[in-house]
């Protein structure tokens, strides 16, 4: 697709690519980009890697993926092609990013692309690509690099967005979504993403300074008591990964978030955003969480899809991430369901099943996997976030010796800072 077809202005993507660089990656003179797009988000990619190369990059390797491609292996594929994933092309993305080599991806694609496929498939499919993945992916989760998603204004995902309107007009309403989302519709994105850096800074160190064992979410149905990861440290906006480079790691961000101890969740959390997985939506999730193990769940939709998830590996079924979002976050005030992970978790409070991030934790026990995992820091394939908080959301620190200091009333912050 040309400038000249594009339903919105073409320069809101030079700024959100200008954005994605020097916000979002960091980028330093002499690094190497890996970068993956659907090919539909052709229009970003280019400006990208213009902008990456005016950054000083050494090298820019683009990556594309294909809906219909996607759709083919479905559709005509061999049984043996549900358990197997290009694990060589893994290993090279792990090896540059070893040489220090940043990421950056774009989201686009249709979130119901599987919908109507095999969730027997569909599973099999995402948990041979997971494993075949995990060493770069490991590189990400550790922050060892400075990484980066962004977003572009996707046909299929506007019009899952906005159904009542013509494709142009979605897509249009769509781009606009992610450009406000993204701090790229104001006069200085640069300088506004440096205030809001410095609101999220604040709130990550007031909650340091609390030092919590657990929070106690309650609301909504949520009734669950989060135990916090021994050594933990709350992260949120921007941060400098071990290279040394400070990035943000998702445009657009509102949360701050930490490490849960995988042996000290107990209760019942309920979602309160459905959740797309590999193309299948998951509506009305509940659980039952005891010792950190998930012992009950169900859905409403795409219940076998959640379970087989959840079976992925002994870690799936436990926590490695907990999120704080305010109600009042703009991405929930748009009132738009994005049915994008990216943005849906940024208007509301989540938890995530599977992979901890080890650079949730105090220095000395983020550079040892075994402190991390001595530390309760969970282990999985999988890395999978889903909303719990809402209006109602009220969450309780609650301190070593049993005090308990709001942290949340009625999904908001209890305190300035």
């Amino acid at each position: 697709m040309s400038d000249a077809d594009l339903p919105f202005d073409p320069a809101m993507l030079d700024k959100l690519a200008e954005v994605a660089v020097h916000v979002g990656l960091g980028l330093e003179p002499g690094q190497n980009l890996v970068l993956t797009a659907p090919v539909e988000a052709l229009p970003l990619v280019r400006r990208i890697a213009a902008a990456a190369y005016r950054a000083g990059a050494a090298n820019v390797t683009p990556i594309l993926s294909d809906e219909a491609v996607t759709l083919a292996r479905f559709i005509h594929g061999t049984d043996v092609a549900f358990d197997s994933a290009p694990d060589w092309l893994y290993r090279g993305m792990a090896e540059a990013f070893a040489n220090n080599a940043a990421r950056l991806a774009i989201s686009a694609d249709n979130p119901m692309l599987l919908k109507d496929q095999d969730p027997e498939r569909t599973s099999r499919a995402a948990k041979a690509n997971a494993a075949a993945s995990k060493p770069a992916l490991e590189k990400i989760a550790n922050f060892d690099i400075n990484w980066n998603i962004v977003s572009y204004p996707g046909r299929a995902w506007a019009k899952q967005v906005f159904p009542d309107l013509a494709e142009a007009q979605a897509v249009a309403k769509l781009a606009d979504a992610i450009f406000a989302a993204s701090r790229v519709d104001r006069d200085d994105p640069v300088a506004e993403w440096q205030a809001h850096n410095a609101k999220l800074r604040a709130r990550t160190e007031w909650l340091n300074s609390q030092a919590f064992s657990a929070l106690h979410f309650t609301g909504g149905g949520t009734d669950l008591k989060v135990g916090l990861a021994d050594g933990h440290e709350w992260k949120g906006g921007a941060s400098q990964a071990k290279n040394g480079i400070t990035c943000n790691p998702n445009i657009p961000t509102e949360e701050v978030f930490s490490t849960p101890h995988k042996d000290r969740v107990d209760g019942v959390a309920r979602a309160s955003k459905p959740l797309v997985y590999q193309g299948t939506p998951i509506e009305n999730i509940e659980v039952r969480f005891e010792n950190g193990r998930i012992v009950e769940a169900s859905a409403s939709e795409g219940e076998a899809t959640w379970k087989k998830l959840i079976d992925t590996d002994e870690g799936a079924a436990r926590l490695g991430e907990v999120a704080l979002v305010p109600h009042g976050s703009p991405i929930s005030q748009s009132g738009l369901l994005f049915f994008n992970t990216l943005y849906d978790e940024n208007a509301a409070c989540h938890i995530a099943q599977g992979q901890c991030y080890s650079d949730c934790f105090v220095d000395e026990i983020a550079s040892d996997p075994d402190k991390v995992s001595a530390g309760g820091g969970n282990s999985s394939l999988i890395h999978v976030d889903w909303m719990i908080g809402g209006p109602e959301t009220d969450i309780d620190g609650i301190k070593p010796d049993g005090t308990r200091v709001p942290v949340f009333r009625k999904g908001e912050w209890a305190s300035a800072v």
